[in-house]
């Protein structure tokens, strides 16, 4: 069996002996009673990290999202997200058909939408307009290559959101990767959004999961929409375990990621017929132009799957690569080496 060098996503990681032992031993209990210590622990544990009064563990990022969405709004209200973000792209439309709320989208730089641009989008209050109800940003943000929302951004954005009754939701999936890269703690990200959604699955290299954290409140809402989107479940402190063990193990060496990221975007930049904007290469995904190459994305991605690297498709005429802790420095230095041979 071949083995490749994989650089499709942070999702592809697998669970170290050291997770997997961990998992096997935790205590578990009913989670739908609320009675699983394991899961309790995890969801208190985000909670402090993020200075939230409650969290609640969800299987995945895009359930996270939705039952937030879910719990801010009601049907015909109006959602403000920018362009290129995972909840305008990659979410199957699930505002509207779980929810009933229509999405604004707003093109950022770098993913980044400005409190200016928010101003201009949020809706006059006239009966026969939608609502605007909530703000949804990403950070770091995956569309646009890992790019970090810069924090002072977001006080503005919070300060106008806070005068016109507006909630914020952050979609922090890769919010752990913002945090090493700037030295801002979650605890400060979160301080300015209404609830925060960061997933376990991605660099930190769980098999599964992500967690919502908010007011209580709000919390018991999202455990409600979370039964009724088919989220409940039973015993299932095992994979909280590897959460658990995420966070006090795999936060840190996150900039091993960023470190391999740059490496990779510096050495790639050099071939003439990819395009990198090393602007955005800020912490562990990196977005290839290929259109000088003069071959669509999916035989740029055969070439290099035929030689043992896999990367995933991006946006137009773009393909992506994304560090994480199943692939080594020399990984990195071996995949850098076989586009040098078959676009050198």
């Amino acid at each position: 069996m071949q083995k490749y060098i994989d650089l499709r996503s942070d999702t592809v990681t697998k669970p170290s002996p050291e997770m997997r032992k961990f998992m096997m031993e935790a205590e578990v209990g009913d989670d739908v009673f609320g009675e699983d210590p394991t899961v309790n622990k995890l969801q208190e544990m985000v909670a402090e990290l993020l200075g939230k009064e409650s969290a609640l563990f969800v299987p995945s990022g895009v359930m996270g999202n939705q039952t937030a969405i879910k719990a801010h709004t009601e049907p015909g209200d109006e959602v403000i997200v920018e362009a290129e973000s995972h909840i305008m792209n990659y979410e199957t439309a699930a505002p509207s058909m779980l929810s009933g709320v229509q999405l604004y989208p707003i093109q950022g730089k770098y993913g980044v939408i400005t409190v200016d641009q928010i101003k201009k989008a949020v809706r006059p209050k006239a009966y026969y307009m939608p609502r605007t109800r909530l703000i949804c940003l990403e950070n770091t943000h995956n569309r646009a290559g890992g790019t970090i929302y810069p924090i002072d951004e977001i006080k503005k954005i919070r300060e106008f959101a806070l005068e016109n009754g507006i909630k914020m939701h952050l979609d922090g999936a890769r919010l752990w990767n913002a945090c090493v890269a700037t030295g801002i703690s979650p605890k400060e990200y979160a301080q300015y959004f209404d609830s925060v959604l960061v997933c376990l699955s991605k660099g930190l290299g769980a098999p599964v999961g992500s967690v919502v954290a908010g007011d209580r409140e709000f919390i018991e809402k999202v455990r409600r929409y979370r039964k009724i989107f088919g989220g409940g479940m039973r015993q299932v402190g095992i994979l909280a375990a590897a959460g658990i063990y995420a966070i006090e193990h795999n936060i840190d060496r996150l900039k091993e990621d960023h470190q391999k990221a740059r490496f990779f975007a510096e050495e790639i930049s050099k071939l003439k017929v990819f395009d990198i904007n090393l602007e955005t290469v800020q912490t562990n995904i990196v977005i290839i132009g290929v259109e000088k190459t003069g071959k669509t994305p999916d035989e740029i991605l055969k070439m290099l799957k035929d030689n043992g690297v896999l990367l995933s498709s991006g946006s137009y005429m773009k393909i992506r690569a994304v560090t994480h802790l199943d692939v080594s420095m020399e990984d990195i230095k071996q995949a850098v080496e076989i586009f040098y041979k078959l676009f050198g």
